[in-house]
């Protein structure tokens, strides 16, 4: 998702907030959030700093809150507030991620590989999270850091092939199994 162009809620900004915060971040760093919060941690106060994009309300949760958000992200240990905001996010048709609670998510917040313009996302589907960053850690030391300048080249190719879409896809294809034939080459060398 482009978080940079939807509005999303995070309630929770304790330790699992700061680490959903985090994720957010990392992913989409102009995403559009707005945390709601009895009690913030002052890790989550000193990532939120600078940031115009995301809003810090210190306060308990309250349905209107929920006003004009496309995202819900819940980061609570209060059952009976996860079930309530459960409630509403379904009622006003708003996709809800629980921490922990697979069983009670829309959609799962999985682990993203970025290096650069390459994103490669990674979903356990709730199972198991830890997998999930194990496995992030892998592509990220085995990824090269030059794949963002690969990627800029193949862009600048795609807007330069001429044909119908067939003939460019042959093209690009062929090209991509070079190079990434070649890279693994001279990386095993």
């Amino acid at each position: 998702m482009k978080l940079e162009q939807i509005q999303t809620l995070l309630v929770g900004a304790g330790n699992v907030g700061l680490e959903k915060l985090q994720a957010i971040l990392s992913n989409s760093p102009q995403a559009k959030v707005h945390i709601v919060a009895a009690e913030v941690s002052p890790e989550v106060n000193e990532l939120a700093q600078g940031n115009d994009d995301i809003e810090i309300s210190e306060r308990a949760f309250d349905e209107s809150d929920i006003e004009n958000v496309d995202l819900i992200i819940l980061a609570t240990n209060n059952t009976a507030l996860n079930a309530h905001i459960r409630q509403l996010a379904s009622k006003h048709h708003i996709l809800l991620n629980v921490a922990d609670k697979p069983s009670l998510c829309d959609f799962y917040l999985g682990s993203v590989v970025c290096k650069g313009n390459l994103k490669i996302g990674i979903s356990t589907n709730g199972k198991s999270p830890t997998i999930a960053k194990r496995i992030k850690e892998f592509l990220n030391e085995l990824l090269p850091e030059e794949i963002d300048e690969t990627l800029e080249l193949m862009g600048q190719l795609r807007d330069n092939l001429k044909g119908d879409f067939q003939e460019k896809v042959r093209a690009l294809n062929a090209h991509t199994k070079d190079v990434l034939v070649k890279k693994s080459y001279d990386s095993t060398n």
